[in-house]
């Protein structure tokens, strides 16, 4: 796919990996809806990019009216959804003991329950014209359990199913489904995932993980990558320390 011309929409958009995202796809020629539930924060997002660019609309993924709307405004402004990017989601690192209800419930709801409502949205407009991408922004936590972060990964796990039974319901229909997995991005992410520090400086950056996504679209339209795994070399989480 190039990307000139096309209309993507990127859910957390605000900052981080989604600020990165529509960047990347803004200097390809793309046009992009910018979508965060801080309405404040995506207002300011959206005014660094040129007129006719970007577009901004609040919305909450957690919820299937906003997802529709978020869909339906995207395709008023721009004629079309050519890709969808699945990326808003939150951690809270906790031991097992130590979670509330509002915090299990707001992991699932952003993380899991969103990516099936953005899918969901993304599909009902993509299906008729028989083409489009969506891309799951996931997690290595999505591969192997880690202490402190169980619903977090209980979340991502539960993600990482849908993406794969999402891909072959969407095949048939001319619709690509990329399944993106970054361990560490120096992110604010970090700031209300956990109380103890994070390496940041082992960790990759907002703008490498765009410019993987980007490059995995601009794959020729037949060619489905269905799941990348991106980290950096210092990220140690499945490393053997060395002898």
């Amino acid at each position: 796919m190039q990307l000139t011309g096309k209309t993507c929409v990127v859910t957390g958009a605000a900052r981080g990996i989604g600020f990165a995202l529509a960047e990347i796809f803004v200097a390809a020629g793309a046009r992009v809806v910018l979508s965060d539930v801080d309405a404040a924060a995506l207002a300011e997002a959206v005014e660094k990019f040129p007129p006719g660019m970007a577009l901004g609309v609040a919305a909450d993924v957690s919820k299937a009216s906003d997802m529709q709307r978020l869909a339906d405004e995207a395709t008023t402004a721009f004629g079309g959804i050519d890709v969808w990017i699945n990326n808003a989601g939150l951690a809270r690192h906790r031991w097992i003991p130590d979670y509330t209800e509002a915090e299990i419930d707001l992991m699932l709801d952003v993380n899991l329950k969103g990516t099936i409502l953005g899918s969901q949205a993304a599909l009902q407009r993509m299906i008729p014209r028989k083409a489009g991408s969506i891309v799951n922004i996931i997690s290595t936590a999505s591969l192997r359990a880690v202490p402190s972060e169980t619903v977090y990964c209980a979340a991502k796990w539960g993600v990482r199913g849908f993406t794969q039974g999402l891909q072959e319901e969407a095949a048939p229909h001319g619709i690509r489904v990329i399944a993106v997995l970054p361990g560490g991005v120096a992110t604010g992410f970090w700031t209300d995932a956990a109380k103890r520090p994070a390496p940041l400086e082992k960790f990759l950056s907002a703008a490498q993980v765009a410019d993987a996504v980007r490059r995995l679209l601009e794959m020729d339209d037949w060619v489905t990558p269905r799941e990348l795994v991106l980290r950096s070399l210092a990220d140690s989480d499945f490393s053997v320390k060395p002898q």
